[in-house]
């Protein structure tokens, strides 16, 4: 499917990945209508048409797709947020879920070509396993919504399982990446978890990547798909390449934090995607963690 002269609504629009996506969809010269929960970003340049609006509200979601008219919906607008803390079940579940299925409804109703939806790493491999945290729940019933819309009134989704995403432009500085590469500019010492947990690292731009391939793809429609690596790398690896790259006289402060329970240990099944879609990755970690330092480094030293 073309995507040129397409019109396309983006949640989550100001958000880490939705700012990269606006910029590559505005690239292949689609209309772009955003939406935010907050004020559309100050200094954006961009030609996006931006609507303010929580997608939690059935009504505000109607009015959306009324004013945009999508044949291309991307729902990127989440919550993100994976501590085990009981306090994070109702934000998880009206952000996550809620925004999930109205969205959906809105869509069947009034049809459009694609939605693509984005799952998470976090969500349980097995059946019958348990979600890890508040968010891993939430995005495992979204995506379980997102089947069941296509299986029954056959909406055109597309469900993208995205791994550990990192790169430019990542502003919660709370992430491990952002939180380190500071640190280190500021001379200070990081303060991380053991490292020990082996994790799928994906470039944000890889990852628009195959957010343009599930929309410009036919036999998408239907399939969930992984988006990662194919690669696992331990967190103490990320750091010490981190620490290389920007300040090897830093010594990182290793289990200052403690490690989270019931974390998932999954590699991206990247051959499946390549067959349905045609996307692989193309950004080595080394690459993307020298693209990220600089970014960083940029904007610190200004």
């Amino acid at each position: 499917m073309a995507l040129s002269r397409q019109r396309a609504l983006v949640t989550g629009a100001s958000g880490f990945i939705g700012s990269a996506l606006i910029t590559r969809l505005l690239a292949e010269n689609v209309e772009v209508f955003a939406v935010s929960r907050n004020p559309p970003p100050a200094a954006s340049s961009d030609h996006a048409r931006w609507v303010q609006g929580d997608l939690q509200e059935i009504d505000v979601v109607r009015r959306v797709f009324e004013a945009a008219r999508p044949g291309l919906v991307y729902h990127l607008a989440s919550h993100v947020a994976g501590a085990r803390d009981v306090q994070l079940v109702l934000p998880t579940f009206a952000s996550n879920l809620a925004s999930t299925v109205n969205l959906l409804t809105v869509a069947s109703e009034r049809g459009c070509d694609r939605v693509v939806l984005t799952g998470s790493l976090e969500e349980p491999a097995e059946a019958q396993a348990a979600p890890s945290s508040p968010y891993a729940a939430a995005k495992h019933a979204a995506s379980g919504y997102g089947r069941m819309f296509h299986a029954l009134f056959a909406t055109p989704v597309v469900i993208l399982r995205l791994f550990m995403v990192y790169g430019p432009g990542q502003r919660d500085v709370r992430k491990l990446i952002p939180s380190v590469i500071l640190s280190l500019l500021q001379n200070e010492r990081p303060r991380v978890s053991s490292g020990g947990r082996d994790i799928d690292w994906i470039f944000v731009d890889d990852v628009v990547s195959a957010l343009i391939a599930a929309a410009k793809t036919p036999g998408a429609i239907g399939a969930t798909l992984d988006v990662g690596s194919g690669v696992l790398v331990p967190i103490r690896t990320v750091v010490e390449k981190l620490v290389e790259i920007v300040n090897p006289d830093l010594q990182p402060l290793f289990g200052a934090i403690p490690d989270r329970p019931l974390e998932q240990l999954r590699t991206a099944d990247t051959a499946r995607t390549e067959a349905v879609m045609g996307w692989r990755p193309c950004i080595s970690l080394d690459e993307g963690l020298r693209r990220t330092v600089d970014w960083y480094a940029e904007r610190f030293h200004r």
